[in-house]
């Protein structure tokens, strides 16, 4: 186990949602979403919006990859059951969003979020700054295809105490299947749509 106060890490919260029916049938690929989120102290408070950011980066964003990777593997049932991810940071009111996109925009957090999960696609994300209690909404896609529309989906993450002035959230959400009853196609199986193509439709 890591130290996390080494780390500055003061909580690790996880949430997890199962849809047991949507619009009164139950889900033909049932799924259940989660969010892991570790509250931190933000290690750049004080400085200025020029300072380098890479040592604190190289130092915390690669715990928080490994940390909130094993809760979500544990929880959901393996590497192999997670079928979608994506990734968020709130950064507390005495800090910079920057400081939030360096724990969560780099490869020493995206790259090994990637092979933990076993995954290739980019990982989708949101940010904001806030005062502790504030709701992000986490976009989550499917971790090998990203085009794939089924696992275009969302969930939200909240923590009541956090992200205080001087900490950062840090959230990695996912899934372990799809949204409920999807039936909108694929990208890749898409038909060309052009404005002068659909004519009367949009005029």
């Amino acid at each position: 186990m890591l130290n996390d106060q080494r780390f500055g890490i003061r909580k690790i919260v996880y949430y997890s949602e199962e849809i047991l029916s949507e619009n009164g049938l139950s889900p033909a690929v049932p799924a259940v979403r989660a969010t892991a989120a570790a509250v931190v102290t933000n290690p750049w408070l004080g400085g200025r919006p020029t300072d380098d950011l890479n040592e604190e980066v190289i130092r915390l964003a690669p715990v928080l990859a490994r940390r909130l990777t094993d809760v979500l593997a544990k929880e959901l049932g393996g590497v192999d059951a997670i079928e979608a991810f994506g990734k968020a940071a709130i950064v507390g009111t005495d800090g910079e969003i920057e400081h939030g996109a360096a724990l969560i925009h780099t490869p020493f957090f995206g790259n090994l979020v990637r092979e933990y999960f076993e995954g290739e696609s980019i990982i989708c994300f949101a940010d904001d700054r806030a005062d502790a209690g504030a709701s992000l909404v986490v976009p989550l896609w499917h971790k090998n295809a990203a085009a794939t529309r089924t696992h275009y989906q969302t969930i939200a993450t909240r923590i009541s105490d956090a992200p205080r002035p001087g900490e950062i959230v840090i959230v990695l959400g996912a899934s372990t299947g799809p949204r409920p009853h999807s039936r909108i196609g694929d990208r890749l199986t898409d038909p060309v749509v052009k404005a002068d193509t659909l004519g009367e439709l949009i005029s």
